[in-house]
């Protein structure tokens, strides 16, 4: 399972949405997300749905990819809906295995199940498509207004890069620590909530003592190559608008609208 999480990994390609200005894309992701959340109906929410697969597709990433990414989420997903559908008391009620639930109840848990995934397919979409350079450099440009408030923007870009592109790197040591313990006979999988707990004790002490290691590395590394945040660190690459920004601006424009249209004729489940 722990293997399985793919997020923070960046898949190079060729697709449309790879060759996008990173500042447009992560414009465009949090438009996205906003979109989600302004869905009131099962309308307007399997259009944004429908518009996440098919961004999925023409990102040219495998959708099993994808899937396992979502694996650690199945948890979160399965408690959401079943409290929804216990503690939603409208609609119609239906008697199942004893107890008593309603239409309005499972109704919600689904539009819940499905916001929830499409929030963490369009976030993932991000880090999948654009590398660690890129999505600095697009840090940066946006947040460059708030240079004239004195903050670091530079320094901020560059930890919240290397904070998403160490998850991949940790999630890799968490599962060669626990294989070490497994081969020395730890139980990790056996036992109740208690027992588990105390079990991961082992893992979560080398874990964080390799995390201080690699992080003093990188530091000195980054030291050594005199990197500094500045204004007067140029570039390799040159960012720049294209008609792929335009036309992916149009688009999302578009379902927003749609959205709000739908949300204004056919009402709001929850």
């Amino acid at each position: 399972m722990i293997k399985d999480i793919t997020l923070g990994q960046y898949f190079p390609g060729d697709s449309f949405i790879h060759k996008l200005d990173p500042r447009f894309k992560l414009i465009f992701t949090v438009f996205v997300l906003v979109e989600i959340f302004l869905c009131k109906n099962f309308l307007s929410l399997g259009l944004i749905f429908l518009f996440s697969i098919a961004c999925g597709l023409i990102s040219k990433i495998s959708f099993k990819v994808i899937m396992k990414g979502l694996k650690m989420i199945y948890l979160l997903i399965f408690f959401t809906s079943a409290l929804q559908i216990f503690y939603n008391k409208t609609g119609t009620p239906i008697e199942i295995f004893g107890g008593k639930i309603t239409t309005g109840g499972i109704f919600t848990a689904i539009f819940m199940a499905v916001r929830i995934i499409s929030l963490i397919f369009v976030s993932s979409l991000l880090t999948y498509t654009t590398s660690p350079t890129a999505l600095t450099d697009g840090l940066e440009r946006l947040l460059s207004p708030l240079k004239k408030l004195h903050i670091p923007v530079d320094t901020l870009a560059m930890m919240m890069t290397i904070a998403l592109r160490f998850i991949p790197t940790l999630i890799e040591e968490i599962y060669k620590i626990m294989n070490a313990q497994k081969a020395r006979g730890a139980d990790l999988e056996n036992g109740n909530i208690i027992k588990r707990a105390k079990a991961l004790v082992p893992i979560f002490i080398p874990l964080f003592v390799n995390s201080f290691r690699r992080a003093y590395e990188l530091a000195f590394a980054m030291e050594c190559r005199c990197y500094n945040g500045s204004n007067r660190r140029t570039r390799m690459k040159k960012m720049h608008t294209g008609w792929r920004d335009i036309v992916a601006l149009c688009v999302v424009l578009l379902i927003l609208a749609a959205i709000i249209l739908l949300n204004h004729f056919f009402g709001a489940v929850i």
